[in-house]
């Protein structure tokens, strides 16, 4: 099992930033993708952001240019720098990532951090 805990949300005005930071833990062989996914009342689940080994990150379009995934493989850790936040952003922020086992990759969520943006 892996285990993933997110910090960072919190309540912030339009045209604001928050860093979300999400660390991995537990029985980890070999993460290949570690991402943020949110999910606003009423709607699905959508990702925002992910890295995955060997390629680039990837965006929504809803925040590129505003919003950078950034990765430390080393201490299996993935922040989410949000910046120019708008009142649309407000959600519920899932850490993500997939663990590599015999060829086999198993997914883990984190709890989820609330992020609301609003004056």
């Amino acid at each position: 099992q892996v285990q993933l805990v997110e910090s960072g949300g919190g309540l912030v005005q339009p045209g604001g930033s928050l860093r979300l930071s999400c660390a991995a833990s537990g029985r980890i062989f070999s993460i290949r993708t570690m991402a943020w996914y949110r999910q606003a009342p009423g709607k699905e689940r959508e990702l925002v952001a992910s890295t995955t080994t060997g390629t680039s990150p990837r965006y929504a379009d809803s925040v590129k240019g505003r919003f950078t995934i950034s990765r430390d493989n080393a201490k299996n850790m993935v922040s989410l720098q949000m910046n120019s936040l708008e009142p649309e952003d407000t959600a519920v922020y899932y850490c993500y990532c997939t663990n590599v086992m015999s060829a086999t990759a198993f997914a883990y969520w984190g709890q989820g951090t609330q992020v609301s943006v609003s004056s």
